[in-house]
């Protein structure tokens, strides 16, 4: 869309997201003076510490910029779901900056979806690349009991520090140049995370094959794909692997391997025996 239309979608947006809240969920007066649905545009404004003559331009989609601090105190203020913060500051124009998350948690229904996906091996993943719930089959498959401190569940410090994981991927080397490629892509977008700045510092000193690959800026590459791994019971297996987006948080990611149908009846097998035992 032109920058016209984009500013009209945006102007739409907020009307409409404005017509949804309910005055009585920030505690104001829902008299019978009220004219319209939801809160009145002065009362956004007031919520979003922004001119109420702004506000207004905006809904009228008038050739207007706003900073991101604005954007942000509108997402605040409209209560905007994560998608729906990402689809305001791409009608607005703007990079999305991330947000002061607090600590990701996978919720009971996810983690049932994971367990029911047995023997399908499936995790999910944190915006550091950690680990956040897996299910049986993922667990044994990644070797999670393996101690890996400090940080026993992140996938890349794993996949750099562990002998098993060199083991487990046949095609090694291939795997840990598109996890990098990746993993560049997820440092971007918290350059201010002091907390993955230490974890690449503590990867760096750890492993001379990071250092090496962290430097050379490969071209992103899509994580999906074909996946060999070798197990030390069940032999050899192959997977095609997807990665889905967990609809509560974009930055936490579902991975499932879909077994081929020679992996697959290994892993009934095996899972059956895990069972019985």
């Amino acid at each position: 869309m032109n920058d016209q239309d984009r500013r009209t979608a945006l102007g739409q947006f907020l009307r409409g997201k404005r017509e949804s809240l309910s005055p009585e969920d920030y505690g104001l007066p829902t008299g019978s003076q009220r004219r319209t649905p939801g809160l009145r545009r002065e009362e956004v404004a007031l919520l979003a510490n922004m001119g109420t003559s702004w506000y207004i331009w905006l809904e009228q989609g008038r050739d207007v910029h706003p900073s991101v601090q604005i954007l942000d105190s509108l997402s605040r203020a409209l209560r905007l779901s994560a998608n729906e913060r990402r689809h305001l500051f791409l009608l607005a124009g703007e990079s999305l900056p991330p947000l002061a998350l607090p600590e990701e948690e996978v919720s009971p229904t996810l983690q049932s979806v994971l367990d029911d996906l047995n023997p399908v091996p499936a995790y999910v993943m944190g915006r550091r690349w950690d680990f956040l719930a897996w299910n049986a089959m993922a667990g044994d498959i990644f070797a999670m009991d393996i101690p890996a401190p400090p940080y026993h569940y992140n996938l890349v410090w794993r996949l750099f520090t562990l002998p098993v994981a060199r083991q487990r991927y046949l095609d090694w080397e291939r795997v840990a140049r598109s996890v990098i490629s990746e993993f560049h892509t997820a440092r971007a977008r918290y350059m201010e995370d002091e907390g993955m700045d230490a974890l690449i510092r503590d990867l760096k000193e750890a492993s001379p094959d990071f250092s090496r690959l962290w430097l050379q800026h490969d071209p992103a590459e899509k994580m999906e794909g074909h996946k060999e791994i070798e197990h030390s019971v069940m032999g050899h297996l192959e997977f095609e692997h997807i990665t889905l987006q967990a609809p509560e948080d974009p930055d936490m990611k579902v991975m499932i391997y879909s077994p081929s149908p020679e992996t697959r009846v290994k892993l009934r097998e095996y899972h059956s025996a895990l069972s019985r035992s």
